[in-house]
């Protein structure tokens, strides 16, 4: 099972998702990792990105889900995919059964107290009301309160999951 943590900045996707895949000894990637030069330094300014620059990104998440769910084992995906845009993009054409969404869910107060005690290497924390204005939360998710320790978050995620 693929499974994506989602949500916006702050919300522990990179935290939570390396602990989560600590646990199941599995992989873990950061779709951070994959934005393209131009993106991150759209963000570096402040700037909100748009749909049509996230559309590379989306593709190049999307071949790596394609793949993944062709290959045995689970996947832990920190993923924003705050859009039904976003999600659609990056799972078109995988197999529903290979990936689960989980909402890493909080406060507007609780993030913003996150984002003022951490530093990240491109995103600040005056994009998080951009991102809680964009996001759609999905229907489908299995949604996290992060108003937790994070080994008590990746319990929850496990119990929810069955895995």
């Amino acid at each position: 099972m693929i499974v994506i943590l989602m949500g916006v900045s702050g919300c522990g996707k990179t935290t939570v998702g390396r602990l989560l895949a600590e646990s199941l000894g599995c992989p873990f990637h950061d779709a951070d990792d994959d934005h393209p030069p131009a993106n991150v330094e759209k963000m570096r300014r402040g700037e909100p990105l748009t749909e049509a620059d996230r559309a590379p990104w989306f593709a190049t998440l999307n071949g790596r889900l394609r793949q993944w769910s062709a290959e045995p084992g689970h996947v832990i995906l920190a993923c924003s995919a705050l859009t039904r845009n976003a999600r659609r993009a990056i799972t078109a054409e995988v197999d529903p059964d290979a990936y689960r969404l989980v909402l890493l869910d909080g406060s507007a107060d609780l993030l913003r107290r996150r984002l003022a005690n951490r530093q990240h290497r491109y995103m600040p924390a005056s994009l998080l009301d951009s991102q809680l204005a964009t996001l759609e939360r999905p229907e489908d998710a299995v949604v996290i309160d992060i108003d937790a320790e994070p080994h008590t978050i990746v319990e929850a995620i496990r119990v929810s999951l069955a895995i």
